[in-house]
């Protein structure tokens, strides 16, 4: 086709449309009334020659053609806002773009509430999400654009990841107050947890994945022992309520503990065993990365999550 005769308006629809699979969701985006949209995707497919869309209940699916546009499309569109926008002209009081965020429940306390401070305050009309991590497939997810950001250990990845260390993760026992065989064995909050007592203990695991074994568990295994772990959940806050409310223990991440153990009624216990601290970071796609909303919005997860590596061993340099 002759991009001539193409409004490249239209293409800042079909984007919103590739990603939000609703007139009417992709028109808010990009501040179009719903029937703007339509009357936008009735040019879009006469332009184009194809459908780009079929209705599948309440939603809008891709055609093969349009699903076959949404990534260049998308690296397209923020490569030029990322040319076009002059410096210091991005003005988060006026912003409008909604970051998906993956990660695990422990970033909807040690994040979240603070985020929500930060965006009232400096971005109102700027939205955020935080989705469940699917560990198996970050990586898929970053590539195809369901997520702007991640935030877990850092591993490696592929070269067209991005990414900032933010803090490292030392995980503490905590255990309900006055537990029974910790107070029987002579063991007071903050004292070491013997390891044969540590091991024979009822555990709960956090595992997004439901499995029964983490990276305590290797730990435990060069040292030739085992842990007795009774149940798995997806949720630290979960997990601190089960363990207030029951004999069970589990392994919890310092800072989660040091926020919340007071309002749960935990107490914490020192680890008989070495057990090295993850290192956690925020991982994006590199087509982001000169994106001015993305830029600022990465500074403000920085601002909150940097200082819970107070105390704690230095973060390599980027």
């Amino acid at each position: 086709m002759n991009i001539k005769s193409l409004d490249l308006n239209l293409l800042k629809v079909l984007d919103a449309l590739l990603r939000e699979g609703s007139v009417t969701r992709a028109g808010a985006s990009v501040g179009l009334s719903q029937p703007a949209t339509s009357a936008a995707l009735g040019r879009l497919r006469h332009a184009l020659g194809d459908p780009l869309f079929v209705r599948q209940g309440q939603r809008l699916v891709a055609t093969e053609f349009a699903a076959g546009l949404a990534q260049p499309l998308r690296a397209h569109l923020e490569g030029l806002e990322a040319v076009l926008t002059p410096p210091g002209a991005f003005r988060p009081d006026r912003a409008s773009e909604v970051f998906r965020l993956a990660g695990v429940g422990f970033f909807a306390e040690m994040l979240m509430p603070q985020l929500a401070r930060v965006l009232t305050d400096r971005a109102p009309y700027m939205r955020a999400q935080l989705v469940d991590l699917v560990a198996e497939n970050y990586v898929a997810t970053l590539e195809r654009e369901d997520i702007d950001l991640a935030l877990f250990p850092m591993i490696p990845m592929p070269d067209w990841v991005d990414r900032r260390a933010l803090f490292h993760s030392p995980f503490t026992l905590v255990a309900r107050r006055r537990h029974d065989r910790l107070k029987r064995a002579g063991i007071v909050p903050g004292g070491v947890v013997p390891l044969d007592l540590f091991c024979d203990l009822g555990h709960v695991l956090f595992s997004v994945e439901g499995r029964f074994e983490s990276f305590g568990d290797a730990a435990l295994r060069r040292l030739g022992r085992s842990r007795r772990v009774v149940m798995t959940m997806n949720s630290f806050p979960g997990i601190l309520r089960t363990v207030a409310e029951s004999d069970l223990v589990a392994l919890v991440p310092v800072q989660l503990v040091d926020r919340m153990a007071e309002s749960y009624g935990v107490d914490r216990y020192a680890l008989p065993f070495d057990l090295p601290a993850p290192l956690l970071g925020m991982m994006w796609h590199k087509r982001q990365s000169a994106a001015p909303a993305h830029r600022w919005f990465r500074a403000i997860l920085s601002e909150i999550l940097l200082p819970l590596n107070d105390g704690h061993a230095p973060l390599p340099e980027d």
